[in-house]
Order: C-alpha cells, then structure tokens, then sequence
C-alpha cells in the first residue's frame, strides 16, 4: 500500500533540521543536511506506521504561510 504524508521541515537554532510529519502522532526526526533528514523521515515514518493502526486518510495540502507577529 502506498500513502503520501506532508512532511514540514524546520531550521533549528542550531542549525540543524527537523521534520515533523502531522498526520502521524509523534512522527518527527532531526539531521545535520537535508538530504539526511529526508532518509530520516523515509525511516520514522515507516516506523510510525507499525506502531499507529489508524491511519489518517490523506489530508489535501494547501500551503504555509509564515506570519510575523511584533509584540
């Protein structure tokens, strides 16, 4: 069976990155590089999917906005 996730991809204040995959509860990994994040996330999901048994149907992206609040 075949599922697409949308996966979001962050800059920590380290410097590293971090993808979080929504659909799936606590599905989230870090990486030096993006191509190594991206193995990573391949690998978390998968292993997401043997522990989760309801799987969410997939959700339609429709984008990000980033919004600046000044306090």
């Amino acid at each position: 069976m075949k599922y697409n996730f949308t996966v979001l991809i962050e800059q920590g204040e380290d410097g590293s990155y971090i993808s979080t995959v929504p659909a799936l509860k606590s599905c989230y990994t870090q990486a030096d590089s993006i191509p190594e994040l991206l193995e990573k996330t391949q690998e978390v999901i998968e292993l997401c999917l043997e522990v989760q048994k309801d799987i969410p149907a997939a959700a339609k992206f429709i984008g990000i906005q980033q919004v600046e609040i000044a306090i």
